[in-house]
């Protein structure tokens, strides 16, 4: 069973920081909390050590697409060079397709970070509602060990967290879904263009074989 990493106590940690109103179960409580209650709580430590890779994942994407739209722009500016500099009508055809499926993939990749941006929000959401789920678990557990100071945590204003974010969770995925069709409209439209390129240079460009 996998632990939380002391990197993603302290990616996580500061996150908490930015939401001081959260609650939380006071270090007095748990500092009483016996061995074996503290082993209940691996499970949900484990939650919170996916969200943070949830969240770390997410951010690469959001990373990786950056760079992948800054070479688009200079295939981009590539191809309008080539068709500017095209003497005979088969290097224009040519020029003309390479443009057009070089616009065609920067839309795709500009509409594919909108989702990956707004995935990236969702997750780090989702690392509020695992810390919101992980301070429950602590005041559920606390409370069954009759922990000294456990008995004035109110379990429903726990809950009351972890619901208002998992509410937050549903409204943030159901916003995501026009942005996601968007995205799949844009990458049919590039792998077309990519077809027809690649059938006008016999597969030498724009061919997922070649690329």
């Amino acid at each position: 069973m996998r632990h939380l990493p002391t990197a993603a106590f302290v990616a996580f940690g500061a996150f908490w920081l930015l939401d001081c109103s959260a609650n939380r179960v006071p270090s007095r409580v748990l500092e009483r909390l016996p061995y074996e209650s503290k082993i209940e709580l691996l499970e949900a430590e484990n939650d919170l050590a996916l969200a943070v890779d949830h969240l770390e994942e997410a951010r690469s994407e959001v990373t990786r697409h950056r760079a992948a739209i800054r070479r688009a722009k200079d295939r981009l500016s590539a191809a309008e060079d080539e068709q500017g500099a095209a003497k005979d009508a088969a290097s224009k055809d040519v020029a003309r397709l390479s443009v057009a499926e070089a616009q065609a993939r920067l839309v795709y990749l500009r509409a594919q970070q909108t989702v990956n941006e707004d995935n990236e929000h969702i997750q780090e959401v989702g690392l509020e509602c695992a810390r919101a789920r992980f301070e429950l678990a602590r005041v559920n557990i606390a409370r069954k060990a009759k922990v000294e100071g456990s008995e004035s945590l109110d379990p429903q204003s726990f809950e009351n967290q972890l619901k208002k974010c998992e509410g937050k969770i549903a409204k943030l995925q159901k916003d995501l879904k026009e942005p996601s069709q968007k995205a799949r409209t844009s990458k049919e439209a590039w792998d077309n263009q990519r077809a027809v390129l690649a059938k006008k240079t016999f597969d030498a460009r724009a061919s997922p074989y070649v690329e």
